[in-house]
Parts: C-alpha cells; structure tokens; sequence
C-alpha cells in the first residue's frame, strides 16, 4: 500500500511540472517603401523552456527598426 501512495504521488506531482522542451522562434522583417511590403526571413532562435515561456521570450524578439533598407517591423512566432 505505500509503495502505491508513493507511486499516486509521483504522478500526481510530475504531472503539475513545467515541460521544458526545444521551442523554435521564427522571425520576419517587413520593409515598406513605396506602397509596397517586402518580407525577409530574419533567422530564429531556439530556446529550450515551456510553451509559455518560450513565446514569451519569442515576443521579445519583435520589434521596429531602422536598417540599411529602411525603416522595417520585426514580427517573431513559435514554430
């Protein structure tokens, strides 16, 4: 009988644990000049974490800049 409570709270307290896994985050910049929207690919990231967390720092990443082709918005999503 204690082998089984011990086993019901092994369980029970994995299965409340954070999942960490490899989360990857793709980036785009967007370029607008002239009425005309031009999107490259801007590399990812991976980061090793929770879903949440991984999309939190993934948002991080997003941004507006200035760059050799102009003015551009980054946009960054979870893969």
């Amino acid at each position: 009988m204690k082998k089984l409570a011990i086993a019901a709270l092994a369980i029970f307290a994995l299965s409340f644990g954070s999942c960490k896994k490899d989360y990857v985050c793709k980036c785009k910049k967007t370029h607008v000049s002239g009425g005309t929207e031009v999107i490259t690919d801007d590399g990812s990231l991976t980061f090793n974490d929770t879903r949440t967390r991984a999309q939190q720092r993934c948002n991080d990443e997003e941004g507006t800049g200035t760059d050799l082709a102009g003015d551009y918005t980054r946009n960054c999503e979870i893969q």
